[in-house]
């Protein structure tokens, strides 16, 4: 592999990053992220990276903390003289906040696509947007990659395409499903909810005849898993046969797992751009470190990436 390039990342997934850049055929690089006594930190770098291109391999979920490290560490590298700085980010923190949905509220996706590229940061490397448009927030190339080159061979191998339907947590998924049953020449369900405030489901409905079907669950997104949840006892209730989910970003955060666990899902398929919090018999992690390293490799080489987007 070329000796351009050198991989670095912070503390959000040694794991992830460590694997992606083994994938690649290269190992992570040496950086230091002191911390002082109020607990303030800063960064630096152990190796030269002048003239190098240089992957910052960091996800941006909670805590803030790792978004702060992963500026740090662009600026790090920008006033070491790398040649470019390319900002790896399987899961883009803020990506819900990408209008204005009601007054007097922040644009946090728009916010922190200008921190990045005030940083200094060349491109950007992301996975499954909450929304497309954030890749026209940034004034540098953002490469945007779908999980579903993972998901759609998975479904082909482990899923009975007989009788599957694919189905959306709520409208917002609808165009992500639609495309994944086009695809897989499938029928497919939404579930219609209604909310006064985030994370509380006030009423929900099926549209769409899942009776006898086995159903598969597409998102992007699990965060307290209350949407996803009582949508697979909504499908059960309408006489499906089983109820699967699959997401990219596997937050799960609050009473997510005890959701998970004592719900009508069979089974939870997800990534890891975001580290589990802790295991469960329910949930299969399928990992994005090779597709992140062959897309590295098609553009060190400048090569076409168009191959790795099936839908």
């Amino acid at each position: 592999m070329s000796d351009r390039i050198k991989f670095f990342t912070g503390n959000a997934d040694l794991n992830l990053a460590s694997q992606i850049a083994k994938a690649y055929g290269s190992k992570l690089g040496d950086v230091s992220i002191p911390k002082f006594s109020d607990g303030e930190y800063t960064t630096y770098f152990n190796e030269t990276v002048r003239g190098q291109d240089v992957f910052i391999l960091q996800s941006t979920f909670p805590p803030v903390d790792n978004l702060m490290e992963l500026l740090l560490m662009i600026d790090a590298a920008k006033r070491a003289s790398a040649r470019q700085i390319i900002a790896v980010l399987p899961y883009f923190g803020f990506a819900r906040q990408d209008r204005k949905d009601k007054p007097r509220v922040a644009i946090g996706s728009k916010l922190v696509a200008n921190l990045l590229s005030a940083a200094g940061v060349t491109r950007v490397i992301t996975m499954d947007l909450h929304a497309d448009q954030i890749q026209g927030f940034f004034e540098v190339p953002v490469d945007h990659l779908y999980a579903s080159s993972i998901f759609l061979p998975f479904i082909k191998e482990n899923y009975d395409l007989n009788n599957l339907i694919m189905a959306a947590p709520d409208t917002g998924g609808t165009k992500r499903a639609n495309a994944y049953s086009k695809f897989l020449g499938l029928e497919m369900a939404i579930c219609y909810k209604q909310r006064s405030v985030a994370n509380q489901i006030d009423s929900m409905m099926v549209i769409g005849d899942v009776k006898g079907k086995d159903v598969l669950i597409v998102d992007d997104i699990i965060d307290t898993a209350g949407t996803i949840c009582k949508a697979a006892e909504l499908m059960m209730e309408q006489g499906a046969n089983s109820v699967s989910a699959m997401c990219t970003h596997a937050i799960l955060s609050g009473p997510a797992y005890d959701r998970i666990e004592q719900s009508a899902i069979k089974e939870l398929i997800v990534t890891d751009t975001i580290p589990l919090k802790k295991k469960s018999d329910k949930i299969k992690v399928l990992t994005v470190a090779n597709l992140f390293a062959k897309v590295i490799e098609s553009l060190e080489n400048h090569e076409s990436i168009s191959d790795n987007f099936i839908v």
